[in-house]
């Protein structure tokens, strides 16, 4: 079986570390249970008697021995609850994969269709641009606005940061700073 070759190519100790959390991890947990139930019975036996309870330490015992069984015996048990796991969600996982794939694939061209407008360049026919006085849409490589008259080529250049701003900006786009 590949398993157990993966396994011992792994870690040698592997397979006897796992049979040991398997047999002493439930005998943990299941002494720990015990001591609890003798614990709370002697508890509740006490209130029909006029003694206290002499048992009732092995709770504060019976506590931490179910923790140290409950994580023994599931560490002793993970590999086969994750590869039930695995059978269970890799269909549905695959399942889900292909639907999204298969559903999201004119979305995907869509998105791609205008990066690649995008990237063929600014000049590409019907590319329109703003004016950033009046809003008038006007052909990409336009100067000036052919409604108002203003400059589109942005000229302002801001002191902080660089970047190149409309010629009557109050505020750099990039890093906000004040004009003026």
């Amino acid at each position: 079986m590949d398993e157990h070759r993966d396994e011992e190519r792994i870690d040698p100790g592997h397979k006897g570390i796992r049979d040991v959390l398997r047999i002493v991890g439930p005998i943990v947990l299941i002494t720990g249970i015990l001591l609890f139930v003798v614990a709370i019975v002697n508890f509740f036996m006490a209130f029909g008697g006029s003694e206290p309870p002499k048992y009732f330490w092995c709770g504060f015992l019976a506590i931490p021995l179910m923790f140290a069984g409950g994580v023994m015996t599931s560490y002793g048990f993970i590999g086969k609850l994750a590869r039930y796991q695995a059978g269970e969600m890799g269909p549905v996982v695959k399942d889900t994969f292909n639907y999204v794939a298969r559903e999201s694939q004119d979305g995907i061209r869509s998105v791609a269709s205008a990066i690649g407008e995008g990237l063929r360049g600014a000049g590409a026919a019907g590319t329109k641009v703003r004016c950033h006085k009046c809003n008038e849409l006007l052909d990409q490589g336009a100067k000036f606005c052919s409604s108002c008259g203003a400059a589109i080529i942005k000229s302002k250049e801001c002191p902080k940061c660089k970047e190149l701003n409309d010629p009557d900006a109050k505020f750099c786009d990039n890093c906000g700073y004040r004009f003026g």
